[in-house]
């Protein structure tokens, strides 16, 4: 097993490498506008796999994986011939699914952007079940406590309540 560190840095530079391969040295038509996304290696440094994107339809994507199988080998001796490895690791193109998850995550997004403004729309046209005010207000509170004062004093004035004096 290889550092970590070590391995991360030469899937960074096998992405650096691919890219730039693609962009100049390749000059296949089939090739559309590809983007290299990211590059993952094996922890003993022998497969690597680069992922990408390619902007358009369905077709354009097939020909792009048909294109990028061709030059593989192209792609594998330029990051041995940059990189200076003991073994020059294999390479596998992928599509990444980054634009297919994004999409979703943005029609997930936008579901509950409509079911928010549905809960809005229900909730400013509705009513309170109850009083408009459930709550007493301070002065209602203060009339009732004097009330209640009142009705449990004895003749001599004390109340029955705990007061604080004990017989």
């Amino acid at each position: 097993m290889a550092d970590p560190g070590r391995a991360r840095k030469l899937a960074d530079r096998i992405r650096e490498i691919a890219a730039e391969t693609l962009e100049r040295r390749v000059k296949d038509p089939r090739l559309g506008f590809v983007t290299v996304t990211d590059a993952r290696i094996t922890g003993d440094l022998r497969e690597a796999t680069v992922f990408y994107t390619v902007y358009g339809d369905d077709v354009e994507r097939k020909s792009t994986a048909v294109a990028l199988e061709r030059v593989k080998g192209l792609v594998r001796s330029e990051v041995g011939r940059q990189t200076g490895v003991r073994f020059t690791p294999t390479i596998d193109f992928v599509a990444d699914a980054v634009p297919e998850n994004a999409a979703h995550i943005e029609d997930l997004l936008r579901t509950a952007r409509e079911s928010d403004a549905e809960v809005a729309q229900a909730a400013a046209a509705a009513e309170y079940a109850g009083d408009p005010d459930p709550y007493r207000a301070a002065d209602d509170d203060e009339d009732e406590a004097d009330d209640r004062d009142d009705e449990t004093d004895d003749e001599d004035g004390v109340g029955d309540g705990d007061d604080g004096a004990r017989a």
